[in-house]
Order: structure tokens, then sequence, then C-alpha cells
């Protein structure tokens, strides 16, 4: 009777000591990668013929801290955690675009996101629309890209690749830095 005991007591320490697995462990700032860009045709909402952007990243925040509350409730009137910016091809360089350019955007908010239980990191996909209702054969674009958690850390910077907005595609391949 005691070895069945013993047994069942090895059993059970076995069963939860394989079953805890070690906690994995990522910095407290967010990384980021950038997949791909896709242009594709579309109408917008009051029926124009619209060209639309769509950025896709994927991203892993360690303390799982990334995402803003509801507008109303955000720190500091902070509104956007996703930043953006703008470049141009002109005379075959990027050059960064003017404040004033129509394809300029300041930047996106990230919603909040929280995962429950101890392992607190995030990760996952994130797309973003951008409309562009005015182009040309000769607009080409890039983008350079970064996220801010709830405390501050700033993200890696991603590169999108250089982007001909009048022809529909997938583009992959991230731009060199310089």
């Amino acid at each position: 009777m005691m070895f069945r005991s013993i047994t069942a007591a090895i059993f059970i320490q076995l069963a939860f000591l394989t079953s805890c697995g070690k906690i994995e462990s990522l910095p407290p700032e967010p990384y980021i990668k950038y997949t791909n860009f896709t242009v594709f045709e579309s109408v917008d909402s009051l029926g124009n013929d619209v060209m639309v952007g769509r950025l896709n990243f994927y991203f892993e925040d360690g303390d799982g801290d990334l995402g803003l509350n509801a507008p109303e409730g955000t720190e500091n009137g902070e509104e956007i955690n996703l930043f953006i910016d703008l470049f141009r091809m002109e005379n075959g360089k990027l050059v960064p675009a003017p404040d004033n350019d129509p394809f300029r955007v300041e930047g996106f908010r990230i919603p909040y996101m929280e995962r429950l239980g101890r392992n607190k990191i995030l990760r996952g996909d994130i797309s973003v629309d951008f409309s562009y209702l005015i182009y040309s054969e000769e607009d080409s674009i890039s983008y350079d890209f970064y996220v801010r958690d709830r405390k501050g850390n700033l993200s890696n910077t991603e590169s999108t690749s250089i982007i001909p907005l009048f022809y529909p595609g997938v583009y992959t391949d991230s731009r060199p830095k310089p």
C-alpha cells in the first residue's frame, strides 16, 4: 500500500513539474518586423475610387503593455502610439516628405491589449490602412515606422519597401537602411 502512495506522489510531482513550463522572458521594449505593404483598388464611403495601402507588421512586447486605453482615459492626452515617417522618391532617391504632403499621416492608435496570467508577453500582427485619393504613375513612397508602449519604451524602427502607388501588388522587401 505504501508503494502505491509513493508512486502516486512521484507521478503527481512529475505531472506538476512538466505542466509548469518555464515562463518566457523578452525585453520590455517592443519589437516590430515589417511583413509587407499591399496596394489595392477600392471605393471609399462616398463612392470615390481610391488606392488603399495596407501596412502589415509583426510585434512582440515583453511586458505586455502595448496599446492605449480609450482616448479619454489616456495619460497626457496621448492618442497615437504607432508613428509613421513618409518618404518620397525624387530623382531616384528617397527624401523625407514635406509636412504638407497629402500622403503624410502622423500615426495611428494601437488599441489597449492585455494578456492575463503570469506570462505577459504580447505577440501578434497589426494591419493599418492608408487611403490615397490622388496618385499618379510617378508616385513612389516608403514609410519608416515604430511603436511606443504605455511605459514610453520605443521599439526598433522598420522600413517598408519602395511602393509604387499606381500599381496594385504586395511589396515584401524591407528597404535597406542608409
